[in-house]
């Protein structure tokens, strides 16, 4: 099975969705401190040079691969790589499930901030700290929304390609 995380950028929820479900941050039950945030694999390191380009962050203990990508604001991509991975199944009879979850619902206006100033602007002296302040927000969100996209990737489903668009997981 492979796990897509997508969002905007690429480098922040995303990137902290990689994290959790490669067990990579511990503790999920409480907030993330800021030493733990910023030494997540790929938050805030992202350019515009990587939009579009699938990031691998590893095997899970399943065996299963993670990766991320971010579509700025194209609605067109995560639906291009479903046919395009409907394709590659078809003719190369590659049956692999593939689960695309999107963690955009789960960014507080606080990291979006933070993330113009940071990645857009260039000044992380701004936007480093309100990216910690958004993430610290959404950590347990970012959790479950991880834990319910596995959850959907071991269901049974005929469905090789899932699309989750996902909600605010509240709770």
């Amino acid at each position: 099975m492979i796990y897509i995380y997508n969002d905007y950028g690429g480098t922040h929820t995303t990137s902290l969705a990689a994290a959790y479900h490669l067990k990579q941050i511990t503790h999920p039950e409480r907030k993330l401190t800021k030493e733990e945030i910023l030494n997540v694999n790929y938050f805030n390191k992202l350019n515009k040079d990587d939009f579009g380009k699938l990031i691998f962050h590893g095997v899970d203990e399943n065996g299963d691969s993670v990766f991320t990508i971010g579509r700025k604001s194209s609605k067109l991509v995560v639906p291009a790589l479903k046919n395009l991975s409907l394709l590659l199944q078809s003719k190369h009879h590659f049956h692999e499930k593939i689960v695309f979850s999107n963690t955009s619902p789960t960014v507080p206006f606080v990291m979006s901030i933070g993330g113009f100033f940071s990645r857009g602007l260039k000044i992380d002296f701004i936007g480093v700290p309100l990216l910690v302040l958004g993430a610290k927000q959404c950590c347990d969100t970012i959790y479950r929304l991880v834990e319910n996209t596995k959850q959907v990737g071991i269901s049974p489903n005929e469905e090789q390609i899932i699309i989750l668009e996902n909600k605010i997981y509240k709770g």
